[in-house]
């Protein structure tokens, strides 16, 4: 099972708010999902970026691969693997 570190989107119509969550490959943008670690607000000037960072490494640790986005928000975070 690949596991990913993506975003899910919530929020209503042109106002995304995301939630960093860790889910499956194969499951849907908004599917199940393994476990939730953080928030990401981009309407919020400056970008309001909130994660766990001690779920964030135990996830990188064993494996899961953040998406490119998420790899972004993790660098400005200080997050690395």
């Amino acid at each position: 099972m690949a596991v990913k570190i993506r975003l899910r989107r919530i929020g209503y119509k042109k106002h995304p708010i995301y939630r960093v969550v860790v889910a499956d490959s194969r499951t849907a943008r908004d599917g199940k999902v393994i476990d939730e670690i953080g928030q990401y607000d981009p309407n919020q000037e400056p970008s309001m970026f909130k994660v766990d960072e001690e779920a964030a490494k135990k996830w990188l640790a064993s494996g899961a691969q953040p998406t490119e986005t998420v790899e972004k928000l993790f660098k400005k975070a200080g997050i690395e693997k």
